[in-house]
């Protein structure tokens, strides 16, 4: 602990009570070369960084607020905005009729209108938009309206069931299937078949900054949009189809989002097109921002899923091959649950080999609010049912859950996945295992865990170490590009812009340090700018845990191209004379350096960019990247969708008091693999933060919707995500060292945006570790996620009288 931290703790000494951990000391800049503070730190910690509510709007700015369908399905009889439009403060109304162009905005498939027109398919829809001279105005327009009845609705019986709207056939999209070798055959030789169901919650979003947008029309047909989103692009085309107007005439920017997670890649748009359209109808700035509890209801969760698995092991407990089937619940339309069922299909092996298995994904229709991609797009959930599976393994031989674990890790000869992609760096995944494992004193604390539980008839302890392996790519192969537009100016200083947006993850931050590595400058002297589509245009969304490697390698092919612009320069005009090799030039601190040595000639950076500009040596640069060696034929369900692999493992200790299923998060322990790491004070904070977020959706995130399909956890009163005090009291976080990326990245680096969340699975196997004691650790409970103490507690009662039962039954004390 550093001095001043000490000193703060004593001052602090009595004045805090509570059971939150003290505060840790934070990553301190400088102890890593690549270790940078955010570049908007300053400004989120004064107030100065702008969101969208914060943008100065003109006096004259309407404001706009929805209404939203109270049934979950039915059909619109009658809608009379007549009567809206005379209330007090109202400006403009709008619904269905009155959208010029695309009435459809599903961001890939259709399905999803920006307003009913006539069917009705889930609580929260968006009947018609109020415009009015201020928020309040609106509102209450929109209440009044509603309760005089001035829409007229059939309501009409709703599907929640996933599995029920699946065993009709009613899927938002086609099952997938991804098969390899002959699964039958391997079950039916198998000397164990082990099979078991599973239910995964979904997870709201909980951004800090909802949902908000601020549109400008422009003096011709145009607008200009400011928003918070994650997919620029994609907003911008769907604004010009719903305005009916060329894609050039819109311009989307976005400086930084409070927060996305997935949550504001297509599920943005929507209040930006309303916006847009009402902006364009009155010629006046146009603001929207939702409630919390309607951005709740309104946008859609994680995909929740109905899991279940049949595979066939050997005596040790070695997976042979088997089927393994996932049911995402999509909500009323596809949005984007085609590519999130499959990375879940993808995910459904973790880091082991399936052997001959057989992968089915469904994507069942539901009527509520059209589930989108939250970090992690489906991977997590897939994850799961594998995890769920290596503890029942374990329990039905009577080993420990790590031997079968590492047992049945991705090896020589078992190296290829159901899918077809090889598994390459599979000493890495082994090797950070071995690592984590004696660095957290797993095999100590298994042996104190387990006499503990052997007297404490009450309070159980568990511990668990689970692995990540996660894909690095789009699925969808045309999203892996990138483009960046590099501005150096006559005073040196330089501006980068690209494709990938800000939501607090550090991005821009570690594009900038590209920048300036490859300029040989200080980071200081690299500026970036809001993203914008008349800079960059047709980019893919900041999605994938793909943002530093895309816009990185395109921020550097910028850089690349300027560099041997000026390098050609000089050579031609500033050492033609000294003989100085073309190739032996390059930028370091500040300068341009040639030769070495006594032969050594310097130019300062600022004297060379003076001298290019003055011999009209174009000082703006373009650089694109499109990812290399991808590719899946659905058809058959075998490619090589993902350009590399991210590792990751974390051990998680709980104590469980089994007469209540309330419990407590001891120790965690965390081994992540960032390759060579572009800022290892940023990825640590993203793999903690990873980490602590697919613990909340494990253990407290409950989302529950009423009998009508109504959403009733739309607030933080009813939804509960971690908190500073759910933090482990023993939290370690390490980065793997030594072990740059296999594959040519930028830098040799890994993404560390979705990986690390996949780590909280370790404290829910952790819990089910606590409970098998229950039963002498012969087998592992169900336990459906989140684990809440409810559901902890209905564990427990149910092993214990089991196995109290069996006990009497067999004469045992």
């Amino acid at each position: 602990m550093s001095a001043d931290s000490a000193v703060a703790r004593e001052e602090l000494k009595g004045e805090i009570k509570g059971a939150s951990p003290l505060a840790r000391d934070t990553v301190t800049p400088g102890t890593h070369p690549n270790s940078r503070f955010h570049e908007s730190a300053i400004k989120h910690v004064t107030g100065r960084a702008s969101y969208i509510d914060d943008l100065k709007a003109p006096a004259d700015a309407l404001h706009v607020a929805l209404a939203l369908s109270p049934v979950a399905h039915g059909r619109l009889t009658r809608l009379d905005l007549d009567k809206v439009r005379t209330m007090p403060g109202v400006v403009d109304v709008v619904g269905f009729h009155d959208v010029p162009g695309h009435t459809d905005i599903g961001p890939v498939f259709p399905g999803d209108p920006i307003f009913v027109e006539d069917e009705i398919s889930y609580v929260g829809q968006v009947l018609f938009a109020v415009a009015a001279e201020s928020h309040r105005a609106a509102r209450e327009a929109v209440n009044t309206a509603l309760a005089q009845g001035i829409a007229e609705i059939d309501e009409q019986p709703a599907c929640l069931d996933p599995v029920a709207a699946a065993e009709r056939g009613e899927f938002v999209r086609p099952t997938h299937v991804q098969q390899s070798g002959d699964w039958e055959q391997a079950l039916a030789s198998a000397a164990l078949v082990v099979e078991a169901e599973q239910f995964v919650g979904g997870q709201e979003h909980f951004y800090l900054e909802g949902q908000a947008c601020l549109v400008q029309p422009t003096e011709d047909e145009g607008v200009i949009v400011h928003t918070s989103n994650q997919h620029p692009s994609e907003t911008q085309k769907l604004v010009a189809e719903v305005l009916g107007i060329p894609f050039h005439a819109v311009t989307v920017e976005v400086r930084r989002m409070g927060g996305g997670f997935g949550g504001k890649e297509t599920q943005a748009s929507p209040w930006a097109c309303i916006a847009a359209l009402i902006a364009r109808r009155t010629g006046r700035t146009t603001r929207v921002r939702l409630p919390r509890a309607d951005d709740m209801r309104v946008t859609g969760k994680r995909h929740p899923f109905h899991n279940r698995y049949r595979l066939g092991v050997d005596e040790q407990g070695v997976i042979q091959g088997g089927e393994i089937t996932v049911i995402g619940d999509c909500g009323y339309s596809p949005d984007l649950s085609d590519a999130i069922v499959d990375r879940a299909m993808f995910h459904s092996d973790n880091a082991y080999s399936l052997g001959e298995a057989r992968v089915t994904g469904h994507r069942a229709r539901t009527h509520t609010a059209s589930n989108t991609a939250f970090r992690g797009f489906g991977g997590p959930q897939g994850m799961m049912v594998i995890e769920a599976a290596m503890d029942d393994i374990a329990r039905r031989i009577g080993e420990d859950p790590l031997t079968v674990r590492k047992r049945n890790f991705y090896r020589p000869g078992r190296q290829t996945t159901h899918y077809g992609q090889q598994v390459d760096q599979i000493k890495l995944l082994r090797e950070l295992v071995e690592q984590l494992e004696t660095s957290s004193e797993y095999w100590a604390r298994r042996r104190a865990i387990t006499e503990f539980n052997a007297e404490s008839p009450i309070i159980k302890r568990g511990l668990a170490l689970t692995p990540v392996k996660f894909g690095i790519s789009f699925t969808a192969k045309h999203l892996n590009q990138a483009g960046a537009l590099l501005h150096v100016y006559t005073d040196g200083s330089v501006m980068i812009n690209h494709g990938g947006t800000e939501m607090g993850q550090g991005l821009h931050t570690k594009i900038c340090q590209v920048v300036a590595r490859e300029l040989g400058l200080d980071t200081d002297e690299v500026r970036i700018t809001a993203t914008r589509t008349d800079k960059v245009p047709n980019t893919s969304p900041t999605a994938a845990s793909s943002g530093a490697d895309l816009n990185g390698q395109a921020a550097r092919d910028a850089c690349v191209k300027l560099k041997q612009r000026l390098f050609d320069f000089a050579h031609e005009h500033l050492y033609q004379d000294q003989g100085l090799d073309r190739e032996d030039m390059r930028l370091e601190a500040g300068h341009l350096v040639a030769g070495h040595g006594e032969s050594e000639q310097r130019i300062p950076w600022g004297e060379l960019v003076q001298a290019a500009y003055i011999n009209r040596i174009s000082l703006s640069e373009k650089g694109f990247y499109a990812t290399p060696l991808i590719h899946y034929d659905r058809n058959v369900g075998q490619g090589r969708p993902f350009y590399y692999y991210a590792f990751g493992a974390a051990v998680a200790e709980v104590s469980v008091d089994t007469l209540t299923g309330e419990y407590q998060v001891e120790r965690v322990d965390i081994l992540h693999d960032v390759g060579d790491s572009l800022n290892p004070a940023i990825d640590i904070g993203q793999v903690e933060g990873g980490f602590i977020q697919g613990m909340g959706w494990l253990t407290s995130e409950e989302l529950k919707w009423n009998e009508a399909g109504r959403l009733i956890s739309d607030g933080p009163a009813t939804y509960k995500i971690p908190t500073y005090g759910d933090l482990p009291p023993a939290f370690n976080v390490k980065l793997m060292e030594g072990h740059p990326n296999s594959m040519a990245s930028i830098y040799r680096s890994k993404a560390v945006g979705e990986p690390p969340f996949m780590l909280g699975m370790a404290v829910w196997s952790a819990l089910r570790d606590a409970l098998a004691s229950l039963a002498d650790y012969a087998e592992a409970p169900r336990l459906d996620t989140p684990a809440t103490p409810e559901r902890v507690l209905l564990a427990a009662e149910e092993l214990r009288s089991r196995y109290d039962s069996a006990q009497l039954e067999r004469g045992a004390p």
